[in-house]
């Protein structure tokens, strides 16, 4: 898809959303509670589109999916330039398995929990479990195009792990104080910390709860965690490709 002028009205709504949710996540009472613009940015495009985007999705509607598409698969790489050698070697390898670790087990957990017990469609289980395993609602949003999710089921799937990885900003100063006294270090716990909570603003909020170190290795290994959601979506892609070439045998 190449830019022409038809996206110009979607990309301005766009870009205005986005300035105005960093401006908020900027504002101390959002900041207090961890939300980050992202989360901000998510939360003003479902109130926009259940009112006002109806009426101009006409005029709007091309520059909205080219921002979904293209400028989103951009700033996830763009993302990741934020992460050196450096700041990966601090880690080790251990926090590089640990993160890989948990990725995995949590999405299948999630995948076996939504569709084995719960009895969730399948589209619901894979991006609750691609926002619960990676990066929350960035990887959701990067997950949609490839299993072309319904709009209702990603804002499910969002409201989900904003609402669980909000808890667990709360809840995990409160986990550091009881396993400190059993010898676990703010090092590691920081390292739990960015294996485990959603989005990149809750762990540091939750690492910053504990201590700079605890923050400062929360961002690197959560930092880690975001780079691998590129071959978590080759992986899924081709899953999926290969299952629906297995069905029209």
């Amino acid at each position: 898809m190449k830019f022409n002028r038809q996206h110009i009205p979607g990309l301005a709504l766009a870009f205005t959303l986005s300035l105005g949710a960093l401006y908020a996540a900027g504002l101390p009472w959002f900041s207090q509670l961890g939300l980050s613009a992202l989360t901000l940015a998510i939360v003003g495009g479902m109130v926009l589109g259940n009112t006002v985007y109806p009426r101009i999705a006409v005029h709007s509607h091309a520059g909205i999916a080219f921002a979904k598409g293209h400028i989103l698969r951009l700033g996830i790489i763009m993302f990741g330039f934020k992460l050196t050698f450096q700041d990966i070697a601090a880690v080790g390898v251990g926090g590089i398995l640990i993160d890989a670790c948990v990725l995995t087990s949590t999405f299948f957990l999630a995948f076996w929990l939504g569709r084995r017990k719960l009895g969730l469609d399948e589209q619901s289980v894979i991006l609750i479990g691609a926002g619960s395993s990676i990066c929350g609602a960035a990887a959701i949003l990067a997950t949609e195009p490839v299993i072309k999710a319904q709009a209702e089921k990603v804002a499910v799937a969002v409201a989900t792990v904003v609402v669980f990885g909000t808890l667990a900003m709360f809840l995990y100063p409160l986990l550091f104080s009881m396993t400190h006294a059993l010898g676990v270090s703010e090092f590691a716990f920081g390292i739990f910390t960015g294996s485990t909570v959603h989005e990149v603003a809750q762990a540091v909020a939750a690492g910053r709860a504990v201590s700079e170190q605890a923050a400062t290795s929360a961002v690197i290994t959560k930092m880690i965690r975001v780079m691998m959601l590129a071959p978590f979506l080759m992986i899924l892609s081709a899953w999926l490709n290969r299952r629906h070439n297995s069905d029209k045998r």
